[in-house]
């Protein structure tokens, strides 16, 4: 679905509120700036839109002066809610056999446009605030994790961000994932 002028508008509304709203994200970095990127890159907003659409409220955490690239991540309090109740990977969705779950998580990443937060990432996330006290998020697992069957997932509980494992198959209703986009 192609996201209209209209949304577009209300897109970049929704985001610079946001911004002004959550400072302590990204100190040091101008809202305009930002909007320039933005309203140049309209594949972007499109991937952005998604994020929010399904539930990432998504902020920017940073910018990489390397790239001149700046750096959105999934903002909102629990994992995003569109995107939860999915397993880790396409190859972990074919290989169960009962009680599929609707998608992999690497797979609606992939295909919103972003990149599942690295575990690191996830870190960094959690020093901006405190994420997924109800929830828990996939995020990138090593190959060599992944091919003995199991994926990485992360939370926050007892004012301690955790890393876990569990088998790539597996899903719950409170487990989703989060993403990060480069503008």
């Amino acid at each position: 679905m192609k996201v209209t002028p209209e949304q577009q508008g209300e897109l970049l509304d929704i985001l610079k509120h946001r911004f002004e709203e959550n400072m302590k994200r990204h100190k040091e970095l101008d809202w305009s700036a930002v909007q320039q990127k933005l309203e140049a890159n309209a594949d972007k907003l499109q991937v952005l839109y998604e994020m929010e659409r399904t539930g990432g409220e998504p902020d920017v955490v940073g910018y990489d002066a390397k790239t001149d690239e700046y750096i959105f991540f999934d903002c909102s309090p629990e994992s995003p809610k569109g995107r939860r109740s999915v397993c880790y990977d396409q190859a972990a969705l074919e290989a169960r056999m009962k009680h599929k779950p609707k998608d992999s998580a690497v797979r609606m990443a992939e295909t919103m446009g972003i990149q599942l937060l690295s575990e690191e990432e996830y870190q960094t996330l959690q020093k901006l605030g405190e994420f997924d006290l109800k929830t828990s998020s996939w995020v990138q697992t090593p190959e060599r994790i992944r091919a003995l069957g199991g994926a990485l997932y992360c939370d926050r509980r007892y004012d301690t961000v955790f890393a876990y494992h569990n088998g790539a198959d597996s899903y719950y209703a409170a487990r989703g994932f989060r993403g990060s986009l480069r503008v």
